[in-house]
């Protein structure tokens, strides 16, 4: 029998622990007291930082450049964490959490460009239609 990649199954568990506490946040945390090797949460944490640098660089430029000082930071919690599994589960939390953030932003951003995108739509359509108001920028002088 082969032995499963660690990787993978990081990137597994690291998907399950996103669904858990988006919906069920006692089983995420039941689901990160059940790892207590250090190897296992760190393939954990690998598969959560691969998430969000990947959901954050589809953020609008602000909200990206406060994503990667978030990861910045996170790192920093790792690293001081690097040994002590209640830690690292600390650090999975967290992670985890920046991810649901990330997404939530996300989510508010491609709201914006569809009102936009409705906006401009209707605009267009009423100029094209003659129906909106006449240009202001000639004055009399």
């Amino acid at each position: 029998m082969t032995a499963p990649d660690p990787a993978a199954e990081g990137r597994r568990r690291a998907d399950e622990l996103l669904t858990l506490l988006a919906g069920d946040p006692p089983a995420a945390e039941r689901l990160l007291a059940g790892l207590t090797e250090v190897r296992e949460l760190v393939f954990l944490g690998a598969g959560l930082t691969s998430t969000a640098r990947a959901e954050a660089r589809r953020l609008p430029p602000a909200q990206r450049a406060q994503a990667n000082t978030r990861q910045e930071r996170l790192g920093l919690l790792r690293d001081a964490n690097a040994s002590d599994p209640a830690g690292l589960r600390t650090w999975l939390l967290r992670s985890a959490e920046e991810i649901l953030l990330i997404r939530s932003q996300q989510a508010v951003a491609d709201r914006v460009i569809a009102a936009d995108q409705a906006w401009t739509a209707t605009r267009a359509a009423a100029e094209a239609s003659g129906s909106a108001a006449a240009s202001s920028t000639a004055t009399d002088t």
